[in-house]
């Protein structure tokens, strides 16, 4: 339950079937946005779509197939939040800040540190696929 002295915001929804509809439609929106306006998501969205290909094509077990996948998708996932992220820090003040630098610096490296899991995911599973009877 919610204090009633605490400030709600007029766009937050209630419950039901309507919140579900109203969130996926804020989920298009964001999506629709970051297709638009964040080059990074773009060219990662695009390696996802081609990878998500070679990994059901892979002669892998179904499981290994769905961690080549699922650490693409995170990859999007922390793009989603490090634009975010930005767009906050943006909205709050476009002046140089040794704070909002670092905000979004840390974001850049949650980043990073995803393509880097994800580079480290594929090649642990394909290695044995690439090396094996040589």
């Amino acid at each position: 339950m919610s204090d009633p002295q605490l400030p709600v915001s007029e766009f937050k929804s209630k419950s039901g079937f309507r919140r579900i509809y109203m969130a996926l439609g804020y989920s298009m929106a964001g999506f629709r946005s970051a297709w638009r306006g964040e080059h990074a998501f773009r060219q990662e969205l695009f390696v996802v779509v081609i990878g998500t290909v070679a990994a059901l094509l892979l002669p892998v077990s179904a499981l290994e197939k769905l961690l080549l996948i699922a650490v693409f998708v995170l990859v999007l996932v922390v793009e989603l939040l490090n634009s975010a992220i930005e767009a906050v820090v943006d909205r709050v003040s476009l002046e140089r800040n040794p704070l909002s630098k670092n905000a979004k610096d840390f974001g850049s490296a949650a980043v990073l540190l995803t393509l880097l899991l994800a580079a480290a995911t594929w090649l642990v599973i394909l290695w044995p696929l690439i090396f094996s009877d040589r």
